[in-house]
């Protein structure tokens, strides 16, 4: 007979060692223990509650699962890999402290319903560190921010210079992203909190369960609303890696960012000693290798997201064990994401801003030459006509290696009369600045809205 107590009375022959080693998942999926034996205490109460199984062995059950968790978090567990994953080690070392009693936990479940509830138990803590890890680094954004209110610098579109903005405006939009983000996850917890335990193997159970009563015990509000599928769904864990997914994203183009402005070609910023590697043979070096590392593990959890997809596309219903693969890719995707918001937001907080060379670079490119376009615009002439004489206007600044608030009034008016002395003030970058004040613009007013919004989110959040 194989040595699985959990369904080795059909067998007689043992398991090959190699299968045992190709099928087990107890070598990770032993991290969920926590949330097997919070659902474990819960569906011994239930069934006790219910009249399903003794309430004194119910007691013992619980009693029991709470000195397995002690051992497992102890280090004092003896973990056998022949009873294939964290459920029935569990199950078994409670069978070996209390007895039948602990034989009669699995009443009215399948380990298809117990693996999906832990799972989910699971995977809403994580979803949870990634919010509170978020708005943190929220809070580091908008404190940056608020430092560089009045420092400007070339705001880019196709990485070509287009319009000055405040560096608040710029940091503030990463912090806009992962409040986003915070918000998404939000979202997508309505449905990993949804509890499958009572759909039993696929096809619900003969007892009278109450698997509300569980869930709420749990801390779920919900439970399935159809067994076949409630055993067989794992959007949940695809819904959660797509939302890490989005996150790595957005931290890779601040990565990006920091790796160019850290370049002396750019200038922009000074990398703390603490978040940066040199170089074993050029001793002038100083590698932004933290940005650069986190940019390249977004296709680690960008992975974890195709290989679930593609485990899943071509499963027929009920349970299949290919759906073992999920947790390997979530746990994966988990580590990173959480390490990532930890580590960026500790970088940015030591970041040091050179206002100086940001507000330097806004000479070059000709970031002012929409304010002349606008300028013309306030003088009576049609916008595309401004543009085009602004356009004009560049060419010939450009031509003779003049940035636009160089050119002489006469230079100007042989291009379009109705310029006059005061484009000179329209022309400068920080008067360009504070005139954007419309909602979530770069102009000082509306940085401060923006400020005050985020500060009140984060309050709530917290």
């Amino acid at each position: 007979m194989s040595k699985n107590r959990s369904w080795g009375g059909r067998f007689s022959g043992e398991q090959h060692a190699a299968t045992t080693a190709y099928t087990q998942s107890q070598s990770f999926d032993r991290d969920l223990y926590k949330h097997d034996i919070s659902a474990s205490k819960a569906h011994a109460a239930m069934l006790a509650r219910q009249g399903i199984i003794p309430a004194d062995d119910a007691r013992a059950i619980i009693k029991g699962l709470d000195r397995v968790r002690e051992e497992i978090a102890t280090g004092v567990f003896a973990w056998k890999p022949e009873l294939e994953d964290v459920h029935m080690n569990v199950e078994a070392r409670l069978t070996e402290l209390v007895g039948d009693a602990g034989k009669k936990l699995h009443t009215g479940r399948s380990r298809n319903d117990q693996v999906g509830l832990a799972f989910r138990l699971y995977v809403a803590d994580g979803m949870e560190r990634w919010q509170r890890n978020a708005v943190t680094l929220c809070a580091v954004l908008t404190k940056r921010a608020a430092e560089h209110r009045d420092d400007i610098l070339p705001g880019c579109t196709h990485l070509q210079p287009a319009q000055p903005v405040s560096l608040a405006q710029h940091l503030l939009a990463y912090a806009w992203m992962f409040r986003r983000d915070t918000e998404r996850l939000d979202d997508a917890l309505k449905r990993v909190r949804v509890s499958p335990l009572g759909a039993a193997a696929l096809a619900g159970a003969p007892y009278p369960l109450d698997p509300l009563g569980v869930a709420e015990e749990v801390g779920f509000s919900a439970i399935y609303g159809n067994s076949m599928d409630a055993v067989s769904d794992r959007d949940f864990v695809l819904e959660a890696i797509f939302c890490a997914a989005t996150l790595m994203m957005h931290l890779s183009r601040l990565c990006e960012e920091i790796i160019l402005w850290a370049n002396p070609a750019y200038g922009f910023v000074r990398l703390p000693d603490g978040y940066s590697t040199g170089s074993s043979i050029m001793p002038q070096k100083k590698n932004p290798d933290v940005a650069e590392l986190m940019r390249g593990k977004t296709g680690r959890v960008y992975g974890a997201l195709t290989a679930l997809l593609t485990v899943m596309k071509g499963l027929p219903l009920a349970y299949n064990r290919d759906m073992q693969e999920d947790k390997e890719a979530f746990f994966d995707a988990d580590a990173t994401v959480e390490s990532s918001l930890r580590i960026m937001a500790g970088m940015l907080d030591e970041l040091e801003f050179r206002a100086d060379r940001m507000r330097e670079a806004c000479s070059r490119g000709f970031l002012n030459a929409t304010e002349l376009a606008d300028y013309l615009a306030g003088k009576g002439l049609p916008f595309r006509e401004a543009h085009h004489a602004a356009g004009r206007a560049v060419a010939a600044a450009e031509g003779c290696g003049r940035g636009l608030e160089d050119m002489s009034l006469d230079e100007f008016q042989k291009i379009e009369p109705r310029i006059e002395q005061d484009v000179y003030a329209a022309l400068d970058c920080a008067t360009a600045v504070r005139r954007r004040e419309t909602p979530g613009g770069t102009g000082p007013r509306a940085v401060e809205r923006q400020l005050e919004q985020l500060a009140r989110w984060m309050s709530g959040r917290r």
